[in-house]
């Protein structure tokens, strides 16, 4: 499937209230369907459905989870965490890559079962607690939850030993965040970045947007900042962004060589995406 043709229909599908989505296909096939949760490297373990991305990052201290996909996802990714061995109550902290439906409709839900604190970036803060109907591209309904901590550009969030940074790339949303922390493995160390998505919303234009006027300078600054994070192991939001299924199976079949990492991957995803922002910018500067 196309990005276009991806994007196209996942607002068709919005156009339905999250009530009617148990009802309704998801825009990819594979969008909730189960996955069998493994870990990654070090102390990230994924625990997403198929194609929707979601890290439970562990400590003695307590847990980091990174998105809950879909509200309908609820119960695999809690099978998934539980299956790993680990215990919902001792999640301590939600954060997120962006404030769309198909990566954080799950929060409500799981702050509930976890007591878990949300935390978000201001921007992503309103929508969370708008049920996904703010925001310049508004992408919901889905059940509202409170933001408990902001979370600003650099910032550091810690529990027990880990540390992960936020970095804030607007562009997707006005809230787009990446992560990136440090694990040790097998005696290493290795930068781990959880990409923010870069792809541009279908309808959404470069040039005289009237909803965000200065969003091709967003994308363009997000991009830069990227582009400098070192990074060794590359994970997203999508699980299609950095191959999850076949790096997966290679993990499994050989966990010496660890296919996760893959920095040239995470350099590749941004070019991709980078080419076609400018592509869109240059195109509708000659309309």
């Amino acid at each position: 499937m196309t990005r276009k043709l991806f994007y196209t229909t996942l607002v068709l599908l919005l156009l339905c209230s999250h009530k009617a989505l148990p009802q309704q296909k998801y825009p990819g096939a594979d969008w909730n369907e189960p996955f069998k949760p493994f870990k990654i490297i070090g102390n990230v373990y994924y625990v997403g459905t198929r194609d929707l991305a979601c890290f439970l990052i562990t400590t003695p201290s307590g847990h980091i989870l990174l998105d809950t996909a879909l509200q309908q996802s609820h119960d695999i990714v809690k099978g998934n965490i539980e299956s790993l061995g680990f215990k919902l109550s001792d999640i301590h902290i939600i954060i997120s890559s962006h404030a769309h439906f198909d990566h954080v409709a799950g929060h409500a839900d799981m702050k509930a079962a976890t007591g878990a604190q949300v935390f978000a970036s201001a921007a992503d803060a309103v929508v969370l607690e708008s049920g996904g109907t703010k925001g310049f591209y508004p992408l919901g309904n889905y059940k509202p939850v409170k933001v408990d901590r902001i979370i600003k550009d650099g910032e550091k969030i810690r529990l027990g030993s880990t540390e992960m940074i936020a970095h804030l790339a607007p562009g997707h949303t006005e809230g787009n965040t990446g992560w990136s922390m440090v694990v040790i493995d097998g005696g290493r160390k290795y930068d781990v970045v959880f990409a923010p998505s870069m792809s541009i919303n279908d309808g959404v234009h470069m040039v005289n947007f009237k909803p965000w006027p200065t969003i091709a300078d967003a994308y363009g600054r997000s991009f830069d900042m990227l582009k400098k994070l070192h990074c060794d192991v590359f994970l997203g939001p999508h699980a299609k962004f950095f191959d999850m299924e076949t790096k997966a199976r290679l993990l499994e079949s050989n966990p010496a060589k660890n296919p996760f990492i893959d920095p040239e991957g995470y350099q590749q995803y941004l070019s991709s995406f980078e080419k076609s922002y400018k592509e869109q910018m240059n195109r509708e500067r000659q309309e």
